[in-house]
C-alpha cells in the first residue's frame, strides 16, 4: 500500500493557490518579556506542550565565498551567552563557520504560526563542554559520530556500515571524543520573533544587540524594533 493518496477532489491543484490563515495568535510589544533570552525559552516551553515535533530543530545558515547553504540541525543548549549546536568540524557547515564564523537560525514552529530567526557571530564550544555533552549521547551517536567523514562522498552505505563496526569493535563502550567533532555557540546579534497574522499582517518583533558585551539575559543590552511584515 502507497504512503501517498492523491489529494481529494476539491484540493488545491497548483502551489500558488495554497494558503493558510494565521490566526493562532497576535504578539504586540505589551507581551514581549523583558529580554530575548527569556522570550526564546517561553515560547519553547509553549512549543513544548502543545507536543510540537522536535521543537529544538532549526535550519543553520552560513556562507563563504558569497554562496549560501542551509541544513537543519538539533540545538543542544540556549543560555544567557546564546544558541549551541555540535557537530563534525569537518563538515560543510564546520569548514563553513570557520571560514566566516556568521551564521542565521530560524526556528520554523509551523503548526503555531510561530518562527525564531536569530542572526550572530559564531565561536567554537569550550572542549570541556563538547566533551561532557559528548558523552551524555547515547552509546550509538557516539560511534556514528567517528564512523561519519561527514560531507564527505562515499561509495555506498556499505562503506559506512562498515566503518560502524569497525569503530564499534576498537571501541566498545569507552567511545572518547573525537578530534574532529566539537560544538558552535552562536552568540546573537539580532533575535527576532514572529508570530503570523491575518491577511499577511504578521507581527514582527526583533530584538537588537546594541552593547557588545550583552548577554541574551540582559535587557539593557538589546532594543526591541517592529518590523514591517
Amino acid at each position: 500500500m502507497s504512503l501517498w493518496s492523491p489529494p481529494p477532489e476539491d484540493a488545491p491543484r497548483r502551489l500558488a493557490d495554497l494558503r493558510v490563515s494565521y490566526d493562532a495568535g497576535t504578539l504586540v510589544e505589551g507581551d514581549l518579556l523583558a529580554t530575548p533570552l527569556a522570550q526564546f525559552g517561553a515560547w519553547f516551553d509553549e512549543a513544548l506542550r502543545v507536543g510540537l515535533p522536535e521543537p529544538n530543530a532549526m535550519i543553520v545558515a552560513t556562507a563563504v565565498d558569497d554562496v549560501p547553504s542551509a541544513r537543519t540541525v538539533l540545538l543542544k543548549e540556549a543560555d544567557a551567552r546564546g544558541f549551541a549546536f555540535y557537530t563534525n568540524l569537518g563538515s560543510r557547515k564546520g569548514r563553513e563557520l570557520a571560514a566566516n564564523p556568521r551564521a542565521s537560525l530560524v526556528f520554523p514552529w509551523f503548526a503555531m504560526h510561530r518562527q525564531v530567526v536569530v542572526v550572530g557571530d559564531v565561536t567554537p564550544v569550550p572542549r570541556e563542554e563538547a566533551a561532557a555533552y559528548f558523552a551524555s549521547r547515547p552509546l550509538g551517536s557516539r560511534l556514528g559520530a567517528w564512523a561519519s567523514r561527514q560531507s564527505e562522498i562515499i561509495e555506498g552505505r556499505d562503506v559506512l556500515d562498515a566503518r560502524y563496526a569497525e569503530v564499534a569493535e576498537r571501541f566498545g563502550d569507552d567511545v572518547p571524543l573525537p578530534e574532529f567533532w566539537g560544538g558552535w555557540l552562536v552568540r546573537p546579534v539580532t533575535v527576532e520573533f514572529w508570530q503570523g497574522r491575518e491577511s499577511r499582517l504578521h507581527d514582527r518583533l526583533r530584538f537588537r544587540r546594541v552593547t557588545s558585551a550583552a548577554r541574551l539575559d540582559d535587557a539593557a543590552g538589546w532594543v526591541v524594533e517592529r518590523l514591517s511584515p
